[in-house]
């Protein structure tokens, strides 16, 4: 016996033996309000339960929540089948089931556009795997008319060159058609919305559409053009079976034939209605195949091979030639004199004449394309160990596969220290073109004409210098060779008279990033391309043909030096003077207080150049200036623009917001991995407070390597680490003859760096007051009873320059004490006791000494402060804060006795900054005084308070 009961407002309807208290007998047969439900799945039953419906249970929005809302649709199709009787007016949109079943509207497909030349661009950005060109490059992007479906591509390093990829690319089709673009139409990727992107639109007046958020589907023009380039790049590759690395070669490739097709959405090429024409295409031979081109005339022979074997790689962009790459030097070359065999490929003659293609990819190779291993021997392989000198790897395959997959995925070598080491290394094709590029800027630079030599001269050497650049995260940048002349063969008042040039001060640089945080200020950065070949020389100077490019049929002949090269001894001197000439010549003026920082003021804005050798940041308050800026410089000498400032001095700089932080980390990891024999271990403290480091009375202990430490530790620390000021300052001391002790003190420096490596000194908006710190610790070396000044200053939260340095005395003191000396000869004798520092006779005179030095440096950054035109005039004081109550009361006491005469000339001089207004000097106690730590060890709670009260906090 079963029961169903179902309940309502009005009845209860009993399902099996018995009655019901409606007006329906179930077993009576099926009524026009009855429902069959089916439940043989449920009860072991062969028949039917039924119920009777009443006229409440028509309700179509009831049913629907009764059926687990399902569509509309379904309900109809049972209503039809007789199975419910409904009035579907009273259906409602359902709220929860468009809460819970929400999908993505449908996109309708999008007729032909009518649109003119140039009227709208496609474009996107796409990367293959992550896998790099021969190049170094790893994403691709594609600008493509709408009008005409006539494609341009261009290889990427990173993404943020994609902006200079579309000026470029503006700049070619707008002269080519005489139209200008109106509309670039792109997905949201972070590439197309950065400030001089933004800028540019503007400026040109272009409107930049862009998809809704996640909605690739809104770019499917740019987004088919993609997959069609990738897919043909694919089915080349594997034809020719070339490595993955040649994606790039074959990307042109397409492009080039992509042009030249028809397509199902117009009825000709893209390459007839661009140009007008229609495309010739019987020039046009299979990629990848083997082909032979002739012998450039410097390498033919009337005996031997007429021909080189290579690979067809391409067709050249700017002249009617064919690319190929050469098989012995791994290097392409282009050449119109070529004959092709089409039906054959690498993978074909991989068993009796193989090809080594150099590879700069760092992915993980792809499926083997070549011949298939011999069997090798199952016997379990085991590592040698060859010492602590050696690291040994285990690899997988035949010396031939090793040798083309694996072995360029690790970069072993060195730079080279030769022009044959170049020549010879696996890198060999991209040195050859970092050198071709040198080459082309020396000789399209004018630098020299061949000459004969004259009688009496002595010609001076060059050599190659070959570096690989780094970006902070250590991946490669960029291949670089560098001609150097031999200037130590120079000789002084014949090849060279002055060599003095400036360079801008680091506490310049991060001065004016504090201020571009504080009031928001743009900073750019540019690059001048072999910035010492642009100054002219007044000398006379010969210097022999470089290697690898002596001129046939003249080998005797010399360089007569026009203009100035790396490496001669006035090279520096002649770049400043005529990078000074030429932006003075534009408006700028030097700043008083550092001459490689340049100001401009107009009524629209203010913008100022700081340059260190031929790196130099722009900053302005707005991208008309900088742009204006930009353009002259370009006019005048060989630039890169690098748009904001992202690396400058090996310093990454990173700007979130209205905060701008100074980070070395990469640098500073670096450090103890240099030093890892020395078995680090991390610290919370820079300086033992228990330690008193002597002199070492035995035998140096690696002097040349703590030389290094203290060399790469002072780097770091004049950069961004304020905080280990006090230790490496301390440790230097001991340069000469380093001790056992020194070491351990430096290992603990060292751990230190590794335990902090992540933080980074930081400038925000909230903090416009210019401070500065001023300490001293009196005697802090018994040996030779000197005391140790400190001094920091602070601006927009960080700090922007800092000092921990041993008291030494004052040059006109020395040189007044020496007059004294000449005018009494009775004491002629004490000239050889003049002392060249300073010890001080009490705690108030070191602190005293320590606020002079710190005036000092007030006064130079008020004066670059005042110059630049960024800082609000008159400018107020500066409060310099001192723990020693002593030194204030004799700073603000105009009279001193006799006994503190030797400090007389820096009393006058604090006064006279105190009277001018430049600094007023305040008391704070010595918990809260940021110049504690730069005069001695402190306790792990007060390196973390001070550390973050100088700038310095975790990424």
């Amino acid at each position: 016996m079963y029961r169903l009961v179902l309940e309502s407002d009005d009845e209860v309807n009993n399902v099996g033996s018995g009655s019901s208290s409606g007006s329906n007998d179930v077993t009576s047969g099926v009524g026009s309000n009855n429902v069959l439900f089916p439940f043989a799945n449920e009860v072991n039953i062969s028949g039917y339960f039924v119920c009777s419906v009443t006229s409440s249970d028509t309700s179509v929005t009831l049913w629907h929540k009764r059926l687990a809302h399902t569509n509309i649709k379904n309900i109809e199709k049972m209503q039809a089948k007789g199975m419910l009787t409904l009035d579907k007016k009273d259906f409602e949109k359902c709220e929860t089931c468009v809460r819970s079943k929400f999908t993505k509207k449908p996109f309708p497909s999008v007729k032909r556009r009518n649109t003119s030349l140039l009227e709208l661009i496609h474009s996107d950005i796409c990367e293959i795997n992550g896998i790099l060109t021969r190049g170094g490059r790893r994403y691709f992007i594609t600008f493509c008319d709408d009008s005409t479906r006539y494609l341009y591509v261009y290889l990427l390093k990173s993404k943020d060159e994609a902006f200079d990829a579309f000026k470029v690319y503006k700049a070619e089709v707008e002269n080519q058609q005489e139209k200008r673009i109106k509309i670039l139409r792109s997905d949201r990727g972070g590439e197309y919305f950065s400030r001089e992107f933004d800028a540019f639109y503007e400026e040109n007046g272009i409107k930049h559409e862009r998809t809704s958020p996640f909605t690739p589907q809104q770019n499917g023009l740019a987004e088919r053009k993609n997959r069609t380039l990738v897919e043909m790049v694919n089915c080349m590759l594997n034809q020719s079976g070339l490595p993955t690395n040649l994606w790039g070669e074959a990307l042109l490739t397409t492009c080039h034939i992509h042009n030249r097709i028809t397509s199902r959405v117009i009825p000709t090429s893209p390459y007839e209605l661009w140009k007008g024409r229609k495309p010739e295409i019987d020039y046009m031979k299979v990629w990848g195949c083997v082909a032979y081109y002739r012998t450039p005339d410097p390498k033919r022979s009337k005996l031997g091979d007429r021909a080189m074997k290579s690979i067809f790689v391409g067709y050249a962009m700017n002249s009617v030639a064919y690319r190929f790459l050469d098989n012995e030097s791994g290097v392409i070359v282009e050449s119109r004199d070529a004959d092709f065999f089409e039906d054959k490929f690498l993978k074909d003659s991989e068993t009796t004449n193989p090809i080594s293609i150099p590879s700069t990819s760092r992915d993980v190779p792809g499926p083997s394309r070549y011949i298939e291993e011999p069997r090798r021997s199952t016997r379990t392989r085991k590592e040698k160990n060859l010492g602590d000198d050696f690291v040994s790897y285990l690899v997988e395959g035949s010396q031939k596969k090793v040798t083309r997959e694996v072995i360029f995925t690790i970069d072993f070598e060195d730079d080279p220290k030769t022009f044959s080491e170049a020549m010879s290394s696996r890198d060999a094709h991209l040195w050859k073109e970092a050198i071709n590029d040198e080459m082309d800027s020396i000789l399209g630079n004018g630098t020299w004409e061949l000459d004969n030599l004259p009688k009496g001269k002595i010609p001076i050497g060059s050599k190659w210098i070959f570096k690989k650049k780094y970006h902070p995260d250590g991946s490669i940048s960029a291949y670089k060779a560098r001609l150097v002349a031999k200037g130590y063969r120079q000789r002084e008042g014949i090849d060279y008279f002055d060599t003095y040039a400036p360079v801008a001060r680091i506490s310049s640089i991060r001065t004016l990033i504090a201020i571009s945080a504080l009031k928001g200020l743009y900073i750019h950065q540019m690059d001048v391309k072999t910035a010492f070949l642009n100054g002219y020389l007044n000398e006379e100077i010969y210097l022999e043909q470089p290697e690898g490019f002596v001129v046939p049929g003249q080998e005797n002949k010399v360089c007569r030096l026009i203009k100035s090269l790396y490496g001669l001894k006035q090279a520096p001197k002649q770049w400043h003077e005529i990078f000074d000439t030429t932006v003075t010549n534009f408006g700028f003026r030097h700043n008083g207080a550092d001459r490689c920082i340049y100001s401009k003021c107009t009524s629209d804005y203010t913008v100022v150049i700081c340059l260190y050798v031929d790196d130099m940041l722009i900053i302005n308050t707005d991208l008309e200036g900088i742009s204006e800026t930009k353009k002259y410089l370009s006019s005048n000498f060989k630039m890169k623009d690098l748009g904001e400032v992202d690396t400058i001095l090996g310093i990454k700089v990173k700007r979130t917001g209205s905060q701008i932080s100074l980070s070395q980390s990469h640098y500073i990891e670096k450090i103890p991995t240099k030093f890892q024999h020395l078995n680090i271990k991390k610290f919370n403290t820079p300086f033992d407070s228990c330690v008193k480091l002597g002199a070492n009375s035995g035998r140096a202990v690696a002097q040349l390597e703590y030389a290094s430490a203290i060399g790469s530790m002072m780097y770091a620390m004049h950069c961004t680490r304020p905080d280990i000021a006090f230790a490496v300052s301390k440790l230097s001391q001991h340069t000469i003859n380093p001790g056992v002790e020194h070491w351990k003190a430096v290992s603990r420096v060292l751990g230190y760096l590794k335990r902090t490596s992540k933080l980074e000194m930081t400038y925000m908006s909230s903090s416009g007051i210019l401070e500065g710190y001023s300490d001293a610790s009196w005697i802090d070396q018994t040996s030779d009873s000197k005391s140790t000044s400190g001094w920091i200053f602070t601006l927009a939260g960080g700090a922007i320059s800092w000092a921990s340095k041993r008291q030494t005395c004052d040059r006109n003191y020395v040189h007044k004490l020496t007059n004294h000396l000449i005018a009494h000869p009775t004491l002629i004798r004490g000239l050889h006791k003049i002392p060249t520092t300073c010890i001080a006779h009490s705690t108030m005179e070191a602190e005293f000494i320590a606020l002079a030095a710190a005036g000092k440096e007030a006064e130079w950054i008020r004066d670059l402060l005042s110059d630049i035109r960024l800082w609000d005039v008159p400018m107020p004081s500066i409060p310099m804060y001192c723990d020693s109550e002593a030194t204030l009361s004799k700073v603000y006491n105009a009279v001193y006795n006799g006994k503190s005469r030797h400090i007389g000339l820096r009393h006058n001089y604090v006064r006279q900054l105190f009277e001018n207004g430049t600094i007023k000097v305040v008391f704070v106690k010595s918990s809260k005084n940021l110049a504690d730590p730069l005069t001695k060890p402190l306790t792990r709670d007060l390196v973390g308070t001070t550390t973050r009260d100088m700038g310095l906090k975790p990424q």
